[in-house]
């Protein structure tokens, strides 16, 4: 029996919620619906996608690899709809120029530019990839049509109209085994002796360092780099604990060590990510087709 696109929505669900329970309930259907068509695509590939757990569920490495084809297939079908709902679209010709952030360029980017790519095949793409104010300067002076960027907490730039992407909240990487992994939720203060990671890009260390302050704590930094999956492969080993947004999260690193995450008590605010283009600028056919595939990038379902 092959398996169905409904089935392909629910384990996305079920992945971005972490629990079956909430995925039906973002699905607005029974959670024994969800559970029977998950049971039957795990019989229909041969192995298991999910591992429950008293928390929820976790991806299996198999669950995770499949996971990645159930999104691009998901993707294609709303691409495809979308062409043969306006065919002038695979017409349409041109360049466009865009611009991401280094977290969006790592693993937002990819999935948007192909499934731009399929939707519009004659359009020319140019992208950059920089800092946050850099691309601002960019889109303002108009040499960037639009960009998708990590948007600074709290602030938002008179010059720049915005489109939500993705909202990510924070949680703590710890290895396999750490003592603190037996709560659900974890507190800075408790892990204020512990040596800390730091992501240095698009302001995630600067996250970290804020909540520090406001509890007065300054735990050891074991090491500051620009790499995620060197974030992942120390915090796998041991070398220290991690924060950082849910949309970089692998349960396990490149040497396939296991790493786990929590949800954290203290008031961490959520990485936005949005499409960005300067304000009172009408959008070329070509960056608006842009700015709505990147708001249905998980399957046709805003976030």
């Amino acid at each position: 029996m092959a398996f169905s696109l409904r089935q392909l929505q629910y384990l996305v669900a079920v992945a971005e919620n972490g629990s079956v329970s909430s995925a039906a309930h973002t699905l607005s259907i029974s959670q024994s619906t969800v559970t029977e068509a998950l049971r039957e695509l795990e019989l229909d590939l041969g192995f298991k996608l999910l591992e429950r757990h008293a928390r929820g569920v976790d991806l299996t490495l198999k669950g995770h690899h499949f996971l990645r084809h159930a999104r691009k297939i998901l993707g294609d079908v709303a691409d495809a709809r979308r062409a043969l709902a306006g065919p002038e679209t695979a017409a349409l010709t041109g360049r466009l120029a865009v611009g991401v952030t280094p977290l969006v360029a790592g693993y937002i980017y990819s999935d948007l530019i192909a499934r731009f790519r399929r939707a519009f095949p004659g359009v020319a793409v140019e992208a950059v990839e920089d800092a946050g104010d850099y691309l601002e300067h960019l889109l303002v002076g108009g040499e960037l049509d639009v960009a998708v960027m990590v948007l600074p907490p709290g602030r938002q730039s008179a010059a720049l109209q915005t489109q939500a992407v993705e909202v990510s909240p924070y949680r703590v990487w710890m290895p396999l085994g750490h003592p603190a992994l037996v709560e659900e939720r974890v507190s800075l203060r408790d892990l204020a002796e512990e040596p800390h990671v730091l992501l240095t890009i698009d302001e995630i260390a600067e996250a970290s360092e804020i909540v520090w302050r406001r509890l007065g704590i300054r735990p050891p930094v074991a090491f500051r780099t620009r790499s995620v999956e060197a974030v992942r492969s120390l915090v796998a080993t041991g070398a220290g604990v991690a924060v950082l947004p849910d949309l970089t999260y692998r349960p396990w690193s490149l040497e396939g060590d296991k790493i786990e995450a929590r949800t954290l008590i203290d008031n961490v605010p959520a990485v936005e990510v949005a499409t960005a283009w300067r304000r009172g600028s009408p959008l070329s056919p070509a960056a608006a087709g842009f700015v709505s595939i990147a708001v249905t990038r998980h399957g046709g379902r805003g976030r």
